[in-house]
């Protein structure tokens, strides 16, 4: 495990837990194809391009010293930058469910990523 926790900044407060760096990229990696489905979405407002098929959403799990789980459904939000994603950090002490911008979330893991 990492010795530097990820601190996710939520709408009011943070909430900061031990996350390895390989989890990191791995959850990089799902936000980059949500948010190509984010686009496809989006683009679908245009009237010339017709109805776009339904796209995958992100359910992505980390189980650690915590469990995290974030998840988000790009079908319903009308660009990337509106998005939110469904945040689930808990151990046995604690269970935090909340929603966070998904821009914001994008930010602190690259700012985490940096540090490695």
């Amino acid at each position: 495990m990492s010795s530097v926790p990820l601190t996710l900044n939520l709408v009011e407060g943070s909430v900061s837990f031990s996350f390895s760096p390989q989890a990191a990229q791995e959850l990089k990696a799902e936000i980059n194809e949500l948010m190509k489905s984010l686009k496809a979405v989006a683009a679908k407002t245009t009237p010339s391009t017709g109805k776009v098929s339904p796209q995958p959403s992100l359910e992505y799990r980390y189980t650690g010293d915590v469990f995290v789980e974030i998840f988000c459904n790009p079908n319903i939000w009308p660009t990337p930058f509106a998005a939110k994603v469904l945040l689930t950090i808990r151990n046995l002490g604690i269970r935090l469910t909340t929603e966070a911008e998904l821009t914001r979330v994008i930010e602190d893991l690259n700012q985490y990523l940096d540090q490695f």
